[in-house]
């Protein structure tokens, strides 16, 4: 290679390239000299420096490192400018050098000390090799120290600079750690609401249980104040307040993730407010400021909204109401703030009691009285049995929507309508008056989520035993007494003695990441998808004692969704906040469409919304219809919720809502004659058992046996295969998809089983009429 070309060669590389070239070439010099670079002593001052640039914190976990692909080069514009200073490499011997390199224990330790553990070591030379084996021309610097090493001229170990660098190139978190540390510093949440904390507020906890009026006292302090703002945990409570509000004759807006309403003519904000927790504003200034249920911000996915409002409300007096086992949280994060709480005790209106028999048989029923189940599949069963009883019920679950839960408990409290059996999941627990005597719980295992995820199904807690319990003679009712009971005998003594637990102190509050934080962390892992953006900012973030945060399964289950639809950060960011059931198929393909969508700049518009639900809807004709409604209601919601966030790309959110009152008015037909649907079900169901084969038939029942004393949908009996067909069963298959449950399936067979012995019995008496009356006529003719 000529001088000149040379030159200008040195001449494009950037300074800093050019400093570490200029290196790598001294180096060769040196090592052509007679100075070995790889003399002892080399490596430790290396591990030093990354020691010290390491800091004390804690490792971070590497599994959830994900590594970048780093493609390698291909020919260059100015040729193989490494060869020509120096010959081309043999790869041969190239991979020798590689190879001898892995193995070396000080670069494995080396490596180490800069937080390449043994996994991400093994990854980063596998790309390392890759990237030199495969690349048609490599940077100089490497170039000349890899022909060095061939030559002996050079140490093994010289390579470790570059296949560092390389490694931060498919890890970048390795490069950014204490800037990242930093961003995900949680441990001083108060000193990210500077407006609270410029003024000193006064904090009271009205603490008591169920029906005890805690509530109501902190309300009329709000009716009082000259501003206010409720926080609520349900769209529902918001609701409430507000109409009660302005039924008192005091102006108040209601603000919802899904609805804006404003009541002031000209459009202007109201001093009052009642809102969703979530919702609530953390610089608008109030009088008062009360935030129902404040036990929830324990919540493993929303409590980081209570922490939120209890330390960012700007009010001069912060009504807290709720359970007494966060009066203890509650102080100590208000000593953080300088800010002291007075406690006000109260105790229950109307007293209730728990009853020394439990309910046994569906027979024993009586006006006024409510059967908790845990699951939709348990709630269709009873109403079915209800029915047959020859007695209506009404039926509350948490997805229906809520003007048809209002529906329901306004029907379930007229004294002039006949229904006067209620069945309800525990989401009568907050936010529905009911006109309850006896609550009876059908069981008391309820599927639950842990903090890993998983899912568990274990007795209820206490908080919530005693949440579901309270709901019985509440003082505004018209029964004073209220009593609580179990559906099964063997669950009685369990049931008394979970009421009769101490509550346990709630230890901390959740906390959440903002969409600064992300962006931030965006910043330095700029190719890093959301998800695993979420993922590595809880690893590293660091949290007082008394905080968590919140599980974002939710969260990072919707970026996964969306994460190949092409958005920026901020609008990504907001997509996955949006409240959706995972669980409904048709609600997450819709996130995706809305996604892809806004992506193509074309706005979600009325008619293309109707196309896509396909509306008319009609009337549902069985339970999975009804179950597809509740799922097109909650994609009208997450159009509404999208609407306040982005308004250009869903205008129409006004036609939305007329839509969605139609939509809901269809449900609550549906939820009004949901025993039909459940007959019209079972009977379709039961007309395909009928249809089987004899020997199926029989296996299906010796399924349903097994079936029958399982606690889960889940169980490993209901899954076995058949061992007529070799595959699942019909009643396994059922099972599995959440279509019938062991109760459902039990009432079946014993539908099927009285079907056929009402035939055989039809049967025989034909039979043995045809047999008398050829008798008769034998002698008759005998005669």
């Amino acid at each position: 290679m000529s001088f000149p070309r040379c030159t200008l060669w040195w001449a494009r590389l950037p300074a800093g390239r050019q400093a570490g070239h200029l290196a790598a070439v001294c180096s060769s010099f040196r090592a052509h000299s007679g100075r070995f670079p790889g003399v002892p002593g080399r490596v430790p001052a290396l591990a030093a420096a990354a020691s010290s640039a390491s800091g004390g914190s804690k490792a971070p976990n590497t599994s959830l490192f994900v590594p970048l692909t780093v493609k390698p080069q291909g020919p260059s514009a100015d040729g193989d400018v490494g060869a020509e200073l120096t010959r081309p490499l043999d790869k041969n011997e190239v991979k020798k050098i590689l190879d001898n390199f892995y193995k070396r224990k000080e670069i494995q330790k080396l490596s180490a000390d800069y937080g390449l553990d043994a996994r991400l070591f093994h990854q980063a030379f596998i790309s390392f090799r890759n990237y030199i084996m495969q690349s048609h021309s490599l940077d100089v610097d490497i170039h000349i120290v890899l022909n060095d090493i061939c030559f002996s001229a050079a140490h093994v170990d010289d390579l470790f600079p570059f296949f560092l660098r390389h490694a931060k190139q498919i890890f970048p978190v390795l490069d950014c750690k204490d800037d990242l540390r930093k961003i995900s510093d949680l441990r001083i949440p108060p000193n990210w609401y500077p407006e609270a904390r410029a003024r000193q507020r006064k904090i009271i906890f009205h603490s008591g249980p169920t029906n005890s009026g805690k509530t109501y006292h902190a309300i009329q302090k709000y009716l009082a104040a000259k501003s206010g703002v409720y926080c609520g945990p349900l769209k529902l409570l918001a609701h409430e307040i507000f109409e009660k509000t302005n039924a008192a004759g005091v102006p108040c807006d209601l603000v919802t993730g899904e609805e804006r309403v404003t009541v002031e003519p000209d459009g202007k904000q109201a001093a009052h407010v009642a809102c969703t927790v979530e919702m609530c504003s953390v610089t608008t200034p109030y009088e008062v400021a009360v935030i129902d249920e404040i036990q929830m911000i324990k919540d493993p996915a929303r409590g980081w909204a209570w922490t939120r409002a209890l330390l960012g409300l700007c009010a001069e007096e912060v009504h807290l109401c709720g359970e007494s086992a966060a009066i203890d949280l509650v102080t100590e994060l208000m000593y953080t703030t300088g800010e002291e709480v007075e406690v006000r005790n109260y105790k229950r209106l109307t007293p209730i009691s728990v009853l020394d028999h439990a309910l046994d048989s569906l027979d024993n029923l009586q006006p006024g009285d409510c059967i908790v189940c845990f699951s939709k599949n348990d709630i269709y069963s009873v109403s079915r049995q209800i029915e047959i009883r020859g007695l209506e019920s009404a039926v509350i679950y948490g997805s229906l929507p809520p003007g048809t839960k209002l529906a329901q408990a306004k029907k379930f409290n007229d004294p002039d309508d006949p229904c006067k059996i209620l069945v309800a999941t525990d989401a009568i627990g907050m936010g529905l008056n009911l006109s309850i005597r006896r609550i009876i719980f059908y069981s008391l295992l309820k599927p639950s989520v842990n903090e890993k995820g998983e899912k568990e199904i274990e007795p209820i807690t206490t908080s919530q035993a005693l949440q579901i319990a309270g709901r019985a003679g509440r003082f505004s009712s018209k029964f004073k007494v209220g009593e609580v009971t179990t559906m099964n005998r063997e669950d009685l003594s369990l049931l008394k003695e979970i009421l009769n637990r101490p509550v346990d102190p709630i230890q901390a509050a959740g906390l959440h990441p903002t969409a600064e934080q992300i962006e931030m962390f965006a910043y330095h892992l700029p190719d890093t998808t959301l998800s695993n953006l979420i993922d590595i900012f809880v690893d590293f973030s660091q949290v007082d004692g008394q905080y968590f945060v919140c599980n974002m399964d939710d969260f990072k289950f919707s970026a996964e969704l969306i994460q190949h639809i092409p958005l920026n950060l901020r609008v990504r960011y907001v997509f996955c906040t949006a409240p959706i059931n995972k669980k409904q198929p048709f609600v997450c393909s819709s996130l995706l469409q809305f996604a892809r969508q806004y992506s193509r700049n074309e706005p979600l518009t009325f008619a293309w919304l109707r196309r896509y639900i396909k509306w008319p809807l009609l009337s549902p004709k069985n339970i999975k219809d009804l179950m597809d409604l509740e799922a097109v209601h909650d994609v009208l919601d997450l159009y509404l919720w999208l609407s306040y966030r982005f308004m250009d790309m869903f205008p129409d959110a006004s036609l939305i809502r007329d839509l969605q009152k139609e939509l809901d008015g269809i449900i609550q037909d549906g939820v009004h004659n949901i025993t039909k649907l459940i007959k019209i079900s079972e009977a379709h169901k039961l007309l395909k058992l009928e249809s089987m084969p004899a020997k199926l038939s029989g296996t299906l029942k010796r399924q349903a046996r097994r079936i029958r004393g399982t606690k889960t949908l889940g169980n490993t009996a209901a899954e076995a295969p058949s061992p007529v067909t070799g595959e699942k069963s019909l009643a396994s298959r059922l099972v599995q998809q959440g279509l019938l449950t062991p109760d459902m399936l039990k009432q079946l067979e014993k539908e099927w089983l009285t079907q056929r012995t009402e035939h055989s019995k039809e049967r025989t008496e034909s039979e043995s009429y045809s047999k008398g009356t050829q008798g008769k006529k034998k002698q008759h003719d005998s005669d």
